[in-house]
């Protein structure tokens, strides 16, 4: 919305009969921006002075009722009205009012809906209270007003998820008070408010309703408070809305309101805030890529996967999630057995949490075929090659599909480092070959680099984003050199973490240190989940490459020699005892540490949390901007999107970029230049790195000039 629009422009009114139907317009989605907010405060006084008017109808054109606030206004200062007044004048109201809810009614939008008297809802409705997902809570009486609908738990729960409920479920909770079928929100909410008017149904206000069993309700906050300290992790907001919500249940309305608005300034003034509304854009801001804005996607119907491995049946998942037909090439009959039942062991899962029904099971797998015939995917539209990672199987793979696959099929690898121009180059049709490097579990986890080598054509890129769409992914473009975006930065800040760790801090510390800045897991952690005999294939893939010069940290390779190779063998740099998820430490893996350590002479410190995580981010931020420079990455929100959606990347800090810009780009040189005096070779400043700084600039001036 331009900062041009006029209230008048946005929200209309119109007297149908006695009723007065006020029309928010205000497209895409009638997001609550001040000139929508100050249309419905004028129609609500409107509404108010004309006796003609017996009761209000708000409806949204479009597609949607109110899909939220306009976030773009977050950060700048407020223009009147606020939305709690707007909600306030709609509330008090002494003429019924009724939101008619289709499309989006969520945030903002609800809290408007919940202000009205009455709600009815169109099928396709969805409603939620998502302000969690951006460091917020409901600050226009949605954590005062839900309670008292849908009850405490409920609302509660609602609100610290961020999820959305569809009409029904709405319905269900206490949300909404009738479910109409039909399409026309304008006549069935007319429809509506006659038959209110009719029975001569008074003026109804939520702020009214007492809470159900508030003693109950109050332990049960308590133990929330505790469940939600453990699970959201130095997360700000989720214990916010739980206040809000103990006011609710303790304080007269007013008071309750006024505790809550008070929560929602602390909440944005936040640097939590400004770290999760850059990752909100930023996720929609890597969609838009050169090619796709270029070239028109071509048409994916049917789609094969090369390899029933674990990667290969998450691949096959998301795809058959997405309504595709999958066929999945494997070497025999029995690989082709184990592939199925890969794939069936997701959606057995499935059923047995209730989730899914026998009958719907059947359907999905009705759309998947195993083969070991490649001429079976002679006419599907697009390949994803995931066999074991060794450039000339996979070379083979792609011979063998240049062969037998249809013009124009989409051709794609799902490599993690290996160089695809040198895989595209072995067929006759390297414009049709790409990377799609999903990340493990494939149906579940959400990035998908979109590798881009320099023969494809600008149409299959555009196909791959179109893709990704359709599988419910988020995907980053990433230019071709090992490891893309991703994991090249992960191996050199797994590389820093090796140092700090023969410096003198013990794995367990520097996991620690990495899980108390946000991430689920530390990096020894997560070499143990992934499987430790995996970085030491690429090491020793690397090895001819490594410079002479670079430090080597050996102890990975020590345990590795020992057949240790994390959860999967009961031991890596943690033990796992029977099979245990959560590892101990070792004192083993100490005593190799300390070996290595002697051996190299070097004699061990101590390093704080803060020491660690300086050193940590200095170098996944160094590679970032390397990254960006080199143009693998487009912009540095690109690389904040790969590490939020696929690393673990603790999402309230933005991204490893937005926390330099956060933190300030000059203390992240110092830090840098500081650490050069041990080791100038891994610690060289990333040219770029030093520009921004010299021109008083940060990151985020690069992704507004991309």
């Amino acid at each position: 919305m331009g900062a041009a629009a006029s209230a008048s422009s946005v929200v209309t009114t119109a007297l149908h009969g006695d009723v007065l139907v006020v029309t928010i317009d205000n497209p895409p989605v009638n997001a609550l921006g001040a000139a929508v907010r100050q249309g419905l405060l004028a129609a609500m006084q409107q509404a108010q002075a004309d006796a003609a008017v017996a009761a209000v109808l708000l409806v949204g054109a479009g597609k949607a009722f109110i899909a939220g606030a306009d976030i773009r206004e977050f950060g700048k200062p407020p223009v009147p009205p606020a939305l709690p007044e707007v909600c306030r004048a709609i509330e008090g109201s002494d003429k019924p009012v009724v939101a008619v809810l289709h499309g989006a009614a969520l945030g903002g939008g609800l809290e408007v809906a919940l202000s009205a008297h009455y709600r009815l809802a169109l099928p396709a409705a969805t409603v939620g209270l998502p302000e969690v997902n951006l460091g917020l809570l409901p600050g226009s009486g949605g954590t005062q007003r839900a309670p008292r609908l849908m009850g405490v738990q409920a609302a509660t729960s609602l609100m610290l998820s961020g999820q959305h409920l569809k009409a029904q479920a709405a319905l269900q909770a206490g949300l909404v008070d009738k479910l109409v079928e039909g399409a026309d929100a304008q006549a069935e909410g007319l429809a509506y408010v006659r038959e209110l008017l009719t029975a001569k149904a008074p003026v109804r206000r939520t702020r009214d309703l007492a809470i159900a069993e508030p003693q109950a309700a109050l332990a049960w906050l308590e133990e929330q408070k505790a469940e939600t300290a453990k699970k959201a992790r130095g997360l700000f907001s989720p214990l916010k809305i739980i206040e809000c919500v103990q006011a609710a249940v303790q304080l007269p309305f007013d008071e309750g309101l006024a505790r809550e608005r008070a929560l929602f300034i602390e909440c944005l003034d936040s640097p939590q805030r400004a770290g999760l509304i850059h990752a909100f854009f930023a996720e929609r801001e890597v969609a838009k890529v050169p090619e796709a804005q270029a070239a028109q996607p071509r048409p994916v119907a049917s789609v094969a996967v090369i390899g029933g491995g674990t990667m290969g049946a998450g691949i096959a998942v998301a795809a058959l999630d997405a309504g595709l037909p999958v066929t999945m090439i494997e070497r025999d009959a029995e690989s082709i057995a184990r592939g199925r039942a890969n794939v069936e062991k997701v959606y057995n899962g499935l059923v047995a949490k209730g989730r899914m029904t026998e009958a719907a099971k059947a359907a999905v797998m009705a759309r998947y075929t195993g083969s070991t015939n490649y001429a079976d995917i002679a006419q599907v539209d697009l390949v994803i090659e995931a066999v074991f990672e060794d450039i000339e199987v996979k070379k083979a793979v792609f011979r063998e599909l240049d062969r037998v696959c249809k013009p124009g099929a989409v051709l794609a690898t799902n490599t993690s480092y290996l160089d695809i121009d040198a895989i595209a180059a072995v067929t006759s049709r390297p414009q049709d070959v790409i990377g799609l490097h999903f990340f493990s579990p494939a149906n579940i986890m959400k990035l998908l680099e979109i590798v881009v080598p320099a023969k494809v054509g600008a149409d299959v890129v555009a196909t791959a984003f179109e893709l990704a769409k359709k599988l419910k992914k988020v995907p980053v473009r990433a230019g071709v050199c090992d490891g893309f975006i991703g994991n090249r930065i992960l191996a050199v800040y797994k590389q820093a973490a090796d140092y700090i760790m023969e410096d003198g801090a013990s794995p367990y510390e520097i996991d620690e240190a990495v899980r108390g800045f946000g991430f689920a897991m530390g990096p020894f952690q997560v070499t143990d989940l992934a499987g430790g005999d995996i970085g030491w294939a690429t090491r020793k893939r690397r090895a001819a490459t490594r410079d002479p010069k670079a430090r080597y940290v050996e102890v990975a390779d020590r345990i590795c020699e020992r057949g240790w190779f994390g959860q999967k063998t009961g031991r890596g740099f943690y033990l796992y005892p029977e099979g245990a998820r959560v590892g101990q430490p070792d004192p083993e893996v100490l005593a190799i540490v300390d070996a290595e350590r002697a051996k190299k002479g070097i004699t061990p410190r101590s390093f704080s949390a803060d020491d660690i995580m300086r050193r940590y981010m200095a170098a996944m931020v160094n590679e970032g901007a390397k990254v960006v420079a080199e143009g693998i990455a487009l912009r540095p929100l690109d690389v904040d999107v790969t590490f939020v959606a696929g690393y673990g990347f603790p999402r309230h800090r933005g991204g490893p970029m937005k926390w330099a810009d956060m933190t300030g780009l000059d203390k992240v040189l110092a830090d840098i230049q500081a650490f050069a005096k041990e080791d100038p070779l891994f610690w060289k400043p990333a040219p770029l790195l030093e520009q921004l700084v010299a021109e008083g600039r940060n990151f985020d001036s690069l992704n507004k000039a991309a």
